[in-house]
């Protein structure tokens, strides 16, 4: 396919045939699936599933990150079809990737939505392919993580995050987005030793052993010394990478439930994204994209290039490994 194509190509998330290569359409017409792959339920043959997760129950203050899968897959639009900037291969093209649609949950159940999740995750396991999450507020994380713990066992964590989500909770049926990761250490299904939190800048004296590189450390060290400290906890351990947009500083995404000043920057990000070529990442997310509180848009447009790079990576992964 060519730039001419765009004259003559649209809704391609329904129309195309394959999996692999770009999509020429209009950015501004077309059905938005996420970065124009083809929906669909069918997982043969899958490489990489993308899928949404419009939970929004706990997220603090600013409800609204329901709507972030919507408009993160709008705003991948607007990313070029060519393949992925700063990369020497096409995830697009090398590997078969599609959208897998929402999750389908009873929101008058709220209890009944963990479990629901996982089994939507297990699917894709169990299919043979890899999740790329749109979320959704950050407790998604934890029925993820309990999928790929089934699948892989005790897993590390690669969270990026202004807030270590460690608060303690020993209730498990309590449904929270800032105490999830106490309950995946406790519950074991996260190993603390070989997990890394990127970017924190919020006070919580138990970290549940997990390894701190704070938002501080990352503007004086750099990325590239940031990523070798990463890469030296992860090891080759399966890791899940989990990227709460709030990570990044709300100049940069002003429309997320918790926004924290002296954040990283997108530039910051995109480097260390990048640059962590090479880890043995299983799956990933990107959380708490709240467009209601972010009128330009920019919020899910730093979203939809992290779902980019979390594609990057696990194409990194199954190239190599």
């Amino acid at each position: 396919m060519a730039l001419e194509d765009a004259a003559k190509q649209m809704d391609m998330a329904f129309t195309r045939e394959d999996l692999k290569g770009p999509s020429y359409e209009l950015t501004f017409g077309g059905a938005t699936s996420f970065l124009r792959r083809k929906y669909t339920k069918d997982l043969t043959g899958v490489d990489i599933a993308v899928t949404g997760v419009p939970f929004d129950q706990a997220v603090t203050n600013r409800p609204g990150t329901r709507l972030g899968p919507r408009a993160i897959r709008e705003a991948s639009a607007l990313q070029a079809p060519d393949a992925p900037y700063g990369w020497d291969f096409d995830v697009l093209s090398e590997f078969a990737i599609a959208d897998y649609g929402d999750l389908a949950f009873d929101y008058g159940h709220v209890s009944q939505f963990p479990a629901a999740l996982s089994a939507h995750i297990k699917t894709i396991l169990d299919a043979g392919a890899a999740s790329v999450v749109l979320g959704g507020d950050h407790y998604i994380s934890f029925p993820i993580l309990k999928a790929y713990a089934e699948k892989y066992g005790p897993i590390s964590l690669l969270q990026f995050d202004a807030h270590t989500d460690t608060w303690q909770d020993d209730d498990m049926d309590r449904i929270d987005h800032g105490t999830m990761f106490y309950k995946a250490v406790k519950s074991g299904i996260v190993d603390p030793a070989t997990s890394v939190q990127v970017g924190i800048r919020t006070t919580n004296e138990d970290t549940m052993g997990v390894n701190i590189i704070d938002a501080r450390e990352v503007h004086e060290q750099g990325p590239q010394a940031t990523v070798a400290k990463i890469k030296g906890i992860l090891g080759d351990r399966p890791c899940y990478l989990t990227f709460d947009i709030d990570a990044l500083d709300p100049a940069f995404a002003p429309g997320t439930g918790t926004p924290v000043w002296g954040g990283l920057t997108s530039a910051q990000a995109s480097i260390m994204l990048r640059d962590l070529a090479g880890i043995n990442i299983m799956g990933g997310d990107v959380v708490e994209v709240s467009p209601p509180f972010d009128t330009t848009g920019a919020t899910a447009i730093a979203g939809a290039h992290v779902a980019t790079e979390i594609l990057s990576l696990l194409g990194h992964r199954l190239r190599t490994k």
